[in-house]
C-alpha cells in the first residue's frame, strides 16, 4: 500500500504493506527483507517517506489508507527510522489510525508533514495535516478542516518547500456502504 525510493540509489527501495510491516531490497526487488519486525506494534502500513537530504531518515505512517473495503487494518502513529530501516522509534499520532501520506522538506529532515485520514467509521477531530519541525518529537496539526474530513495525500514543492498542496476527502465508512465525497472534500494549499 505504500512505496518510496531513495533517489541517489536506484536499486534500493522500501515497501509497505496493509498487513506485513515494511519491507525493504537493495538489489531493486530481486529480494526483500522486513525491517519493521520487533519494532513496529502494528502490520498495516499507508505511507512511507525517505528525506531527500538524507536518506538514513525514514518516516513511515501506520494504517491501511485504502479504506473502501468493509474491513481496514488501523495503525498507530507514525514511526522513524535515522539508519535506513535498521531500527525504528513511534513518534505519536496514534489516534490518527490511518495515515495515508507523508512529505518531508527536501532540505532538512526534520520538517515533516502526515495527511491523516482519521477513523473511518466515525467523524474524529485527529483527521487533517500534521506538521513536526524537531523530527517527529511534537506535531502540531496545521489543516482541519471537519470532523468527517481526513487528509489523503500531500505534495510539497522541492524547490520552494514552504509550498506545500493536501489533498483532503469527506467521507465516512459504513457496515454495508461508504459514504464518499461531501462539502470538506478538496484541495488544499499553503505558501
Amino acid at each position: 500500500t505504500a512505496v518510496a525510493g531513495v533517489a541517489d540509489q536506484p536499486t534500493v527501495f522500501y515497501c509497505g504493506s496493509s498487513g506485513g510491516g515494511i519491507w525493504k531490497t537493495t538489489d531493486a526487488g530481486a529480494t526483500w527483507q522486513n525491517v519493521s519486525d520487533g519494532f513496529l506494534d502494528v502490520g498495516s502500513i499507508g505511507a512511507i517517506a525517505v528525506a531527500p537530504s538524507d536518506p538514513k531518515v525514514i518516516y513511515v505512517g501506520t494504517g491501511e489508507a485504502s479504506i473502501r473495503g468493509q474491513t481496514t487494518s488501523p495503525g498507530d502513529g507514525v514511526y522513524k527510522s535515522t539508519d535506513a530501516g535498521k531500527t525504528w522509534v513511534h513518534l505519536g499520532l496514534a489516534a490518527t489510525l490511518h495515515i495515508a501520506a507523508i512529505a518531508i522538506d527536501p532540505a532538512n529532515p526534520d520538517i515533516v508533514y502526515v495527511a491523516a485520514q482519521g477513523n473511518p467509521y466515525v467523524p474524529t477531530r485527529e483527521r487533517g495535516v500534521y506538521r513536526s519541525q524537531d523530527g517527529g518529537k511534537s506535531w502540531n496539526q496545521v489543516l482541519f478542516v471537519n470532523p468527517s474530513t481526513g487528509a489523503h495525500d500531500l505534495s510539497i514543492d522541492p524547490k520552494d518547500p514552504r509550498v506545500l498542496y493536501a489533498a483532503l476527502w469527506d467521507y465516512q465508512r459504513l457496515p454495508w456502504n461508504i459514504r464518499s465525497g461531501g462539502p470538506g472534500s478538496g484541495l488544499w494549499k499553503s505558501s
